[in-house]
């Protein structure tokens, strides 16, 4: 017997292009928090990486995050990161396991990782796909085939990225 009920619309996705050791990315950290809370399941909020040359310690940052969704907590572990984004400059790879600590995942697990790259292709498909959509800084926000740029001026991109889940919201069931 087949279930002859309609199918669910498909959730928007909001991509957010980051590095764990930018401080504009810690200052997009508030609205990130306010869209989660605001929309729940009803969107879906993508971390994505794009690490740049200027922080040293990004590209591990992004392979440490990836290593924190495999265990189940890449939010929490990204925002804890976002949140010693001066810490991490000074303090480099071992910061990375210590918060995984802190947040009590396996922090052997991620000395491993970040030892066996086993994340490196996750991190360079992200940044590639980024430098094929024009992402040129962090954070840089993708949703319903709009990106907006945060590296220079955070200013009025939250109310931007409602706006546009709003409009693609609009007469989906809750």
């Amino acid at each position: 017997m087949s279930d002859s009920s309609p199918a669910r619309p498909a959730v928007p996705v909001l991509d957010v292009w980051c590095e764990l050791q930018c401080p504009d990315c810690h200052t997009a950290l508030g609205d990130l928090r306010a869209l989660r809370a605001r929309y729940g399941d009803r969107l879906d909020v993508r971390l994505r990486h794009f690490p740049l040359e200027k922080h040293r310690h990004s590209f591990a940052a992004a392979q440490a995050a990836e290593e924190a969704f495999a265990q189940g907590r890449g939010w929490a572990y990204t925002e804890a990161v976002l949140d010693r984004v001066v810490e991490l400059d000074r303090a480099g790879e071992p910061l990375l396991v210590e918060v995984a600590r802190e947040l009590g995942l396996d922090a052997e697990e991620f000395d491993t990782a970040l030892i066996d790259g086993r994340h490196i292709l996750i991190v360079d498909a992200d940044q590639a796909e980024g430098k094929a959509i024009g992402v040129t800084g962090t954070p840089t926000y993708v949703i319903g085939g709009e990106r907006l740029d945060g590296g220079k001026s955070q200013e009025g991109l939250r109310e931007r990225v409602e706006e546009i889940a709003d409009r693609l919201l609009a007469g989906q069931p809750d």
